[in-house]
C-alpha cells in the first residue's frame, strides 16, 4: 500500500493544534494551513480523534483540540492513527514457482522490508509534535531577525 499523504497532513494538524495551545481550531482554519479541503481534514481529524489525539466540541466556538501533551504524541502516533498496513509494498501478486528468483524473492523482501519499516517507525517514535513545533518556532524567529 506504501505511506499516503494522510501522514503529512494528521502531523500538520496536530503542530497547528500545538501552535494554538488551549485555543481550538476549526477544520477550515487546519484546512487553510495546509491549503486543503476542510472535508479531507475533517477525515484526518476523525482518524486522530479515534486513536485518542485529539477531541472535538461542537456549536459556536466548537473546534479540535489536543487530546495529549504534544510531547507526548510522537511522529509514530500520528503515523499509525491515518495509515494502514505495510509501508513498502509487497508483490500484489505471487511470483513464479518454476523460478529461481520467483520462488525466493518474497521471503527475502519480507525480512529487508520489515527491517527498513522497523527504522522508520523507530525514527518517527522518537520525534514528537512538540519537537517539531519548537523547530517550527525556531525557524520562524530566525527569519524575523534583521539581516546584519
Amino acid at each position: 500500500m506504501g505511506v499516503s499523504s494522510r501522514s503529512a497532513v494528521a502531523i500538520h494538524a496536530l503542530t497547528m493544534l500545538a501552535r494554538w495551545g488551549e485555543r481550538s481550531l476549526t477544520s477550515a482554519e487546519i484546512a487553510d494551513s495546509l491549503a486543503s479541503n476542510p472535508v479531507l481534514v475533517r477525515r484526518i481529524l476523525g482518524s486522530l480523534r479515534d486513536a485518542g489525539l485529539v477531541w472535538s466540541t461542537e456549536g459556536r466556538g466548537g473546534g479540535w483540540s489536543l487530546a495529549r501533551a504534544p510531547r507526548e504524541i510522537t511522529l509514530y502516533d500520528a503515523y499509525g492513527a491515518v495509515e494502514a498496513g505495510p509501508i513498502l509494498s509487497r508483490h500484489a501478486h505471487p511470483p513464479s514457482e518454476t523460478c529461481e528468483v520467483g520462488r525466493n524473492i518474497q521471503a527475502l523482501l519480507e525480512v529487508e522490508f520489515r527491517d527498513a519499516e522497523r527504522a522508520m517507525e523507530e525514527r518517527l517514535g522518537r520525534t514528537t509534535i512538540a519537537h517539531l513545533l519548537q523547530r517550527v518556532l525556531d525557524i520562524e524567529r530566525e527569519l524575523a531577525l534583521p539581516n546584519r
